[in-house]
Protein backbone atom coordinates (compact mmCIF):
# COMPACT_ATOMS: atom_id res chain seq x y z
CA UNK A 1 0.00 0.00 0.00
CA UNK A 2 2.70 2.46 0.73
CA UNK A 3 4.12 2.06 -2.73
CA UNK A 4 1.01 2.45 -4.40
CA UNK A 5 -0.06 6.00 -3.01
CA UNK A 6 3.17 7.58 -4.43
CA UNK A 7 2.41 6.14 -7.96
CA UNK A 8 -1.15 7.20 -7.49
CA UNK A 9 -0.32 10.60 -6.79
CA UNK A 10 2.16 10.78 -9.32
CA UNK A 11 -0.42 10.13 -11.91
CA UNK A 12 -2.55 12.65 -10.59
CA UNK A 13 -0.24 15.48 -10.45
CA UNK A 14 1.09 14.43 -13.93
CA UNK A 15 -2.69 14.25 -15.41
CA UNK A 16 -2.88 17.86 -13.89
CA UNK A 17 -0.19 19.17 -15.46
CA UNK A 18 -0.58 17.71 -18.61
CA UNK A 19 -4.18 19.59 -18.66
CA UNK A 20 -3.33 22.54 -16.98
CA UNK A 21 -0.27 23.04 -20.15
CA UNK A 22 -2.72 21.86 -22.63
CA UNK A 23 -1.53 18.44 -23.51
CA UNK A 24 -4.43 16.82 -22.58
CA UNK A 25 -5.05 15.20 -25.81
CA UNK A 26 -4.40 12.18 -24.86
CA UNK A 27 -7.64 12.37 -22.77
CA UNK A 28 -9.23 13.73 -25.26
CA UNK A 29 -12.09 12.50 -27.52
CA UNK A 30 -11.89 12.90 -31.12
CA UNK A 31 -15.30 11.55 -32.21
CA UNK A 32 -18.04 13.61 -33.15
CA UNK A 33 -21.49 13.22 -31.94
CA UNK A 34 -23.67 13.82 -34.99
CA UNK A 35 -22.73 12.40 -38.08
CA UNK A 36 -22.68 14.49 -41.17
CA UNK A 37 -25.87 15.00 -43.13
CA UNK A 38 -23.58 13.60 -46.14
CA UNK A 39 -20.94 10.60 -46.20
CA UNK A 40 -18.20 13.11 -47.71
CA UNK A 41 -15.67 10.73 -49.24
CA UNK A 42 -11.99 12.52 -48.69
CA UNK A 43 -10.60 9.31 -49.76
CA UNK A 44 -12.10 9.64 -53.22
CA UNK A 45 -11.45 13.07 -54.01
CA UNK A 46 -8.26 14.01 -52.31
CA UNK A 47 -6.91 9.87 -52.72
CA UNK A 48 -8.26 8.45 -56.02
CA UNK A 49 -9.02 11.44 -57.97
CA UNK A 50 -6.02 13.55 -56.58
CA UNK A 51 -7.80 16.84 -55.86
CA UNK A 52 -6.02 19.14 -53.82
CA UNK A 53 -7.44 20.20 -50.52
CA UNK A 54 -7.27 24.25 -51.92
CA UNK A 55 -9.39 22.56 -54.90
CA UNK A 56 -12.48 22.71 -53.10
CA UNK A 57 -11.02 24.69 -49.84
CA UNK A 58 -10.85 27.67 -52.04
CA UNK A 59 -10.37 30.34 -49.42
CA UNK A 60 -7.41 28.51 -47.33
CA UNK A 61 -4.50 30.44 -49.25
CA UNK A 62 -6.32 34.25 -48.84
CA UNK A 63 -7.95 34.05 -45.40
CA UNK A 64 -7.74 33.03 -41.77
CA UNK A 65 -10.52 30.31 -42.28
CA UNK A 66 -10.35 27.33 -44.86
CA UNK A 67 -14.78 27.20 -44.89
CA UNK A 68 -16.81 24.57 -45.98
CA UNK A 69 -16.50 24.21 -50.08
CA UNK A 70 -19.36 26.46 -51.52
CA UNK A 71 -21.63 24.06 -53.18
CA UNK A 72 -21.13 25.04 -56.62
CA UNK A 73 -17.97 23.62 -56.39
CA UNK A 74 -19.01 20.25 -55.76
CA UNK A 75 -22.41 20.78 -58.22
CA UNK A 76 -19.59 21.92 -61.00
CA UNK A 77 -18.68 18.33 -61.22
CA UNK A 78 -21.69 16.31 -59.71
CA UNK A 79 -24.62 18.18 -61.74
CA UNK A 80 -24.57 15.73 -64.58
CA UNK A 81 -22.93 13.29 -63.02
CA UNK A 82 -24.58 9.94 -63.65
CA UNK A 83 -23.39 8.12 -60.11
CA UNK A 84 -25.46 5.98 -58.46
CA UNK A 85 -25.38 7.08 -55.05
CA UNK A 86 -27.27 8.41 -52.18
CA UNK A 87 -25.04 10.91 -50.87
CA UNK A 88 -24.78 12.33 -54.23
CA UNK A 89 -28.66 12.44 -54.35
CA UNK A 90 -28.58 14.64 -50.97
CA UNK A 91 -26.02 16.54 -52.21
CA UNK A 92 -28.56 17.23 -55.07
CA UNK A 93 -31.20 17.87 -53.36
CA UNK A 94 -30.03 20.16 -51.23
CA UNK A 95 -28.58 22.56 -54.39
CA UNK A 96 -32.09 21.60 -55.66
CA UNK A 97 -33.80 23.28 -52.77
CA UNK A 98 -31.35 26.38 -52.71
CA UNK A 99 -30.45 25.19 -49.35
CA UNK A 100 -26.75 24.88 -47.83
CA UNK A 101 -25.68 21.61 -46.22
CA UNK A 102 -25.80 22.02 -42.34
CA UNK A 103 -22.32 20.18 -42.00
CA UNK A 104 -21.59 19.33 -38.25
CA UNK A 105 -18.05 21.29 -37.04
CA UNK A 106 -15.43 19.07 -36.71
CA UNK A 107 -12.37 21.43 -35.71
CA UNK A 108 -12.45 24.80 -34.02
CA UNK A 109 -9.89 26.90 -32.14
CA UNK A 110 -10.97 28.64 -28.29
CA UNK A 111 -11.63 32.51 -28.88
CA UNK A 112 -8.74 33.92 -27.48
CA UNK A 113 -6.55 32.17 -29.92
CA UNK A 114 -5.83 33.90 -33.37
CA UNK A 115 -5.07 31.04 -36.03
CA UNK A 116 -4.58 31.80 -39.96
CA UNK A 117 -4.95 29.48 -42.67
CA UNK A 118 -3.06 31.91 -44.99
CA UNK A 119 -0.47 31.94 -42.93
CA UNK A 120 0.66 28.49 -42.33
CA UNK A 121 -0.09 27.37 -46.05
CA UNK A 122 2.10 30.61 -46.78
CA UNK A 123 5.11 29.12 -44.68
CA UNK A 124 4.54 25.59 -46.33
CA UNK A 125 2.48 23.67 -43.29
CA UNK A 126 0.59 20.62 -45.31
CA UNK A 127 -2.73 20.02 -44.32
CA UNK A 128 -2.41 16.80 -43.36
CA UNK A 129 -0.03 18.28 -40.62
CA UNK A 130 -2.94 19.16 -38.38
CA UNK A 131 -6.01 17.10 -40.44
CA UNK A 132 -4.25 13.72 -41.06
CA UNK A 133 -4.04 12.14 -44.28
CA UNK A 134 -7.00 13.28 -46.08
CA UNK A 135 -6.23 10.60 -49.48
CA UNK A 136 -6.70 7.68 -46.79
CA UNK A 137 -10.03 8.97 -44.92
CA UNK A 138 -12.89 8.04 -45.56
CA UNK A 139 -15.22 10.20 -42.80
CA UNK A 140 -13.37 13.65 -41.41
CA UNK A 141 -12.60 13.16 -37.70
CA UNK A 142 -9.86 14.87 -35.04
CA UNK A 143 -7.06 13.44 -35.39
CA UNK A 144 -5.37 15.86 -33.36
CA UNK A 145 -6.06 18.09 -30.36
CA UNK A 146 -4.93 21.74 -31.19
CA UNK A 147 -3.94 22.24 -28.15
CA UNK A 148 -1.30 24.80 -26.93
CA UNK A 149 1.17 22.20 -26.72
CA UNK A 150 0.76 21.11 -29.96
CA UNK A 151 1.12 24.12 -31.34
CA UNK A 152 3.84 25.00 -29.32
CA UNK A 153 5.64 22.13 -30.15
CA UNK A 154 5.17 22.76 -33.90
CA UNK A 155 6.51 26.33 -33.78
CA UNK A 156 9.59 24.84 -32.09
CA UNK A 157 10.35 21.97 -34.04
CA UNK A 158 10.11 24.70 -37.33
CA UNK A 159 11.38 27.62 -35.82
CA UNK A 160 8.07 29.61 -36.29
CA UNK A 161 7.07 32.35 -33.85
CA UNK A 162 6.71 31.44 -30.49
CA UNK A 163 5.84 34.56 -28.73
CA UNK A 164 2.61 34.75 -26.92
CA UNK A 165 1.10 37.19 -29.68
CA UNK A 166 1.55 35.54 -32.23
CA UNK A 167 -2.03 33.28 -31.62
CA UNK A 168 -3.18 35.43 -28.71
CA UNK A 169 -4.78 38.77 -29.74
Amino acid sequence: MRNIVPILLFGFFATMSAALMGFGAYWDTFEHAEPQPIAFPHDTHAGKLGLECTHCHTSVEKSRFATVPAMSICMSCHENAQIDSPELDKLKEYWTNKEPVPWVRIHSMADHVYFSHKRHIKAGVECATCHGDMTVVKEVKKVRTFSMGFCVGCHRANNAPQECSTCHK
